[in-house]
């Protein structure tokens, strides 16, 4: 399986995660490839709604360019959505961190897993009582 196919099931595999917790959610089909800002997922109640990129990792640091942060939050902006990260270390559940806990390196961002276990919300912090 290639990496695309391996993120695009991630990214419907949280898909359905979000409708069976009773959010409405949707994978936006091309993002990163078009010339405007676009989210991975874009998902929402009636009252939060998420902008979030995804990635998945079999190592223990996740890294993000800098151009994929500010894209992201240049739509969260503009769409009035909270902007989130959504990362799968492998053999792990998903964690789910703000652009504040990301960890600023020299080309980008970063997240370790050992960040995600001390700052990440797991989906059911992120979606409990809303």
């Amino acid at each position: 399986m290639s990496l695309k196919s391996k993120g695009i099931n991630a990214e419907r595999d949280l898909v359905h995660k979000f409708w069976e917790f009773g959010w409405a959610c949707i994978r936006v089909a091309g993002s990163g490839s078009s010339k405007y800002p676009s989210p991975d997922l874009l998902a929402g109640n009636n009252l939060r709604k998420f902008a979030i990129e995804t990635k998945t990792t079999s190592g223990t640091n996740q890294y993000f360019s800098k151009k994929e942060i500010i894209e992201l939050k240049d739509f969260a902006g503009r769409f009035g959505a909270e902007s989130w990260v959504a990362i799968k270390f492998k053999g792990c559940s998903w964690f789910f961190l703000s652009l504040e806990d990301l960890v600023e390196t020299g080309k980008g961002f970063s997240a370790s897993k050992s960040l995600c276990e001390r700052r990440g919300l797991l989906f059911e912090e992120l979606t409990r009582g809303f």
